[in-house]
């Protein structure tokens, strides 16, 4: 097995596949997290990391809470767990050698809040445009001009990105607001979206009352999360998260930018710092029309209990 030191962090067993089906070495993802280091850990750097990572024989799993036996130089911050009911520590990526640390224990995606520790204000919103199963990429593209149409009116401007999967993230740079306005502008983004073609896209949270349409998820913004560009996707070939040009979006497929090949097509450049617009104000309008629609987990979590007692008191 290969091992090598670089920035001072011992890589061990780089020849060795990564993961189940992955059709890629440990080493690929290293090398590419070490040439994307100078571009992907300004995105990291100063916000909780969570982080899913691979194992051969094992399911991928997501980790939020620093590993044991972390070089003592690996920055983390408190956070509390509302899912495991405790306070985790988080990984701070804020350098290259604790981005190739996590690459060595096969951390794969990289998944951020648009809140940086100890702050509290946003400093950007995101629609995930998820399409509907077998759908080609063609449709996501068609419903990602929706929602820049609904950006235009409501004078906004974002960049959109792959999301590394099947979808693509529509993001808004901010600023000025607080957590539940800037989760509240996002609803009414995504519900202006949907009025604008409501037989291509839907805010339907969920996924059996979608009926073959694009999702239009407003639910990462505020306090959730998003994959950072350039970052990898637990995916054969690990595809990964890729800017791309409002222009160039149609041209795009996700599947062709993978560790081993988004060095010759990214260059050397850092396209998502040139194509993210200057953080805005969000218009008050947008942010009052988002604070009467209900919040789409909730929402989707009550008319799921209404479904089930309707179901159990059916005679048949």
């Amino acid at each position: 097995m290969t091992d090598e030191e670089r920035d001072g962090v011992r890589l061990t067993s780089l020849d060795s596949p990564l993961g189940d089906g992955l059709q890629v070495t440990k080493g690929d993802l290293v090398d590419h997290l070490e040439a994307f280091a100078d571009r992907l850990v300004p995105l990291l750097a100063g916000r909780p990391l969570s982080v899913m990572r691979v194992r051969p024989g094992q399911p991928p799993f997501m980790q939020r809470n620093v590993s044991k036996g972390a070089p003592e130089w690996v920055r983390t911050v408190p956070v509390w767990s509302y899912g495991a009911h405790r306070e985790v520590h988080q990984v701070l990526c804020d350098d290259r050698r604790t981005l190739l640390w996590l690459g060595n224990q096969r951390a794969v995606e990289f998944h951020v809040p648009f809140t940086r520790a100890g702050e509290d204000r946003p400093t950007g919103l995101v629609i995930d445009l998820d399409p509907p199963d077998g759908a080609s990429f063609d449709v996501v593209v068609r419903a990602a001009g929706v929602v820049r149409r609904a950006l235009e009116d409501a004078g906004l401007r974002g960049a959109v990105k792959t999301s590394g999967s099947k979808g693509v993230h529509v993001v808004v740079p901010v600023r000025g607001a607080g957590t539940e306005d800037v989760a509240a502008a996002t609803r009414a983004l995504a519900r202006r979206a949907e009025q604008f073609d409501p037989d291509l896209t839907t805010t339907a949270y969920i996924k059996e009352d979608r009926h073959g349409r694009v999702f239009l998820d407003s639910t990462r913004s505020g306090a959730g999360t998003i994959v950072a560009a350039y970052s990898p996707r637990v995916r054969p070939g690990l595809p990964v998260s890729t800017p791309v040009s409002w222009d160039d979006l149609p041209s795009i497929r996700p599947s062709d930018v993978t560790v081993t090949t988004a060095r010759d097509v990214l260059g050397d450049g850092d396209p998502w710092a040139a194509l993210l617009p200057e953080p805005q104000e969000l218009p008050v309008d947008l942010v009052a029309e988002g604070h009467t629609i209900p919040v789409a987990r909730v929402q989707a979590m009550h008319e799921g209990k209404r479904r089930k007692r309707a179901a159990q008191s059916d005679p048949e």
